[in-house]
């Protein structure tokens, strides 16, 4: 089991990506637009800067849902290769032959 501080932290990161995800689109659009003018881009590539950097996506850490753990973590079940295992091995995972030999 991860730390609950690491798991409630990226909880946190995911609230504010979501919060913030529209204006940084939006100032994203301007700074890609050419036909702006270059103060206008420069201003929003500050205003960009100005936002909290952990609203951004990619601060996001692809964690296990039920365990919390970090790392191998199949992105399609968001469950680590440990927890699959377990729950691959109590028939709890629909679709999934566990062989053993």
């Amino acid at each position: 089991m991860a730390k609950k501080s690491s798991i409630e932290k990226n909880n946190r990161r995911k609230k504010m990506t979501k919060n913030a995800a529209p204006k940084r689109a939006k100032l994203k659009a301007i700074i890609a637009d050419r036909k702006k003018p270059m103060e206008e881009r420069f201003a929003a590539t500050l205003k960009l800067a100005e936002l909290p950097r952990n609203s951004s996506a990619t601060r996001i850490r692809n964690r296990c849902e039920i365990t919390g753990r970090p790392r191998s973590v199949y992105r399609k079940n968001k469950m680590s290769r440990i927890a699959m295992r377990e729950y691959g091995s109590k028939g709890l995972i629909p679709g999934l032959v566990k062989s053993s030999w």
